[in-house]
């Protein structure tokens, strides 16, 4: 198979395994990138077997795998983009987020380093971006208000240098309709240098993915499932007459914010970023707590 016609958005994988990298490949007959993260990697089935064996794994041996599955997975898609996100809660500071980030900069020669939007992690990001020269992936996205600050925070880098992450399945399970996010995102980009894309995130279902498409979204990450999904229907690529069908989830209404404003005056808290953040370290946490 090979890329459908008319296929405007990147495809990208979301999985810490490898193995999910090959079948994608040999499903689809290609991919442009992956997204890794804390938990899934964690899900990672030589790691679980190193764990249920009894091995001893303290957190530079589990940082040392992370590495080795990210190397791999970049030598399997050497021409797209590889997601690595640092370690991170509530406490974690600024310095540390960027020292991690400058480590997984080294890792790999495709990487985009996730950072949580949170201050920590934009100020992080901001001083990676615009000192290092480093790509970034802006993660546990759920405002709008996010997305300007993510903007600012990044201005002057290079399109392509900068993703940010929306999770539409997290928004959806709240009663929100998640893809309406995307829909605002997008238009307040509009008018822009274009420097951040817009990556789909925690999709749930072959319906988020195909109205990601109708929308042209920059980027969409996926698990197999839904890759296997739309293969199976043939890797479709819907045309105007699609209508997405949010059912009686509630659309988030569009908000006329300044991308100029400094991001440090937007409010960039929501309780999904907090928690999604903690699950990401209680995930990890755990891996060295089975040790």
């Amino acid at each position: 198979m090979a890329r459908p016609d008319g296929l405007k958005t990147r495809i990208f994988l979301d999985s810490g395994n490898p193995e999910d990298t090959q079948k994608a490949l040999d499903l689809l007959g290609f991919l442009d990138g992956q997204t890794t993260n804390p938990s899934l990697v964690a899900k990672n089935p030589d790691l679980q077997k190193k764990i249920e064996d009894g091995g001893v794994l303290n957190s530079q041996e589990i940082n040392d795998f992370y590495k080795g599955v990210v190397q791999e997975i970049s030598q399997m898609i050497p021409d797209g983009s590889v997601s690595i996100e640092v370690y991170g809660d509530k406490d974690t500071s600024t310095e540390d987020m960027l020292a991690q980030a400058r480590d997984m900069w080294t890792w790999i020669p495709n990487a985009h380093i996730k950072f949580p939007t949170i201050q920590s992690g934009l100020e992080a990001a901001e001083t990676f971006v615009k000192e290092d020269g480093g790509r970034v992936n802006m993660t546990l996205v759920f405002t709008q208000d996010q997305g300007a600050a993510v903007y600012n925070a990044t201005a002057g880098a290079k399109k392509g240098d900068v993703f940010l992450s929306p999770f539409v399945g997290r928004l959806d399970d709240k009663g929100v309709n998640g893809m309406s996010l995307i829909e605002n995102e997008m238009k307040m980009y509009t008018q822009s240098d274009g420097h951040v894309e817009v990556l789909v995130a925690s999709v749930r279902n072959l319906e988020h993915f195909m109205y990601t498409l109708k929308l042209g979204a920059d980027i969409i990450t996926c698990p197999m499932k839904i890759l296997q999904a739309w293969a199976d229907a043939g890797m479709p690529v819907p045309g105007n007459s699609y209508t997405y069908d949010s059912g009686d989830l509630n659309d988030l209404p569009y908000q006329e914010l300044h991308l100029e404003t400094s991001w440090r005056e937007q409010n960039i808290q929501h309780d999904l970023t907090d928690v999604g953040l903690q699950k990401f370290a209680d995930d990890w946490n755990k891996l060295i707590g089975n040790a």
